[in-house]
């Protein structure tokens, strides 16, 4: 196996949607550019909450979450870590996670570059 598939990992970060510009800002000002966005429902320790509609009260289990995917190198991964961390949370129940995975593989479709140079 190539030693270069080794060095990079997948950060997955499920945070509050109103903080995605926030750690876009943060992830750009440490010249972190490319990421994926997909809106999410999900829940933690919160598990949900109560609302009221029409007279009735219902339990919403899963609550918006924005989930946020970064391929980064190893020698990024900690800062990049770093500025998430910083720049999503309120300190309050629901802030959210950060996942990191091994990251086998990138390709570039536009290019053909693989590995790092595809980050």
């Amino acid at each position: 196996m190539d030693h270069k598939e080794n060095v990079m990992k997948l950060i997955t970060a499920i945070i509050k949607p109103f903080k995605l510009d926030e750690v876009r800002e943060s992830l750009a000002a440490i010249g972190v550019h490319g990421m994926t966005v997909t809106d999410v429902r999900g829940f933690g320790r919160q598990k949900g909450h109560t609302e009221l509609y029409r007279g009735a009260e219902y339990v919403v289990d899963f609550l918006p979450k924005v989930k946020l995917e970064v391929g980064v190198t190893d020698d990024v991964l900690e800062t990049v870590i770093e500025a998430i961390t910083a720049s999503a949370s309120t300190g309050k129940i629901g802030d959210g996670k950060i996942f990191v995975t091994d990251l086998e593989q990138a390709i570039r479709i536009r290019t053909g570059e693989s590995g790092e140079e595809a980050l």
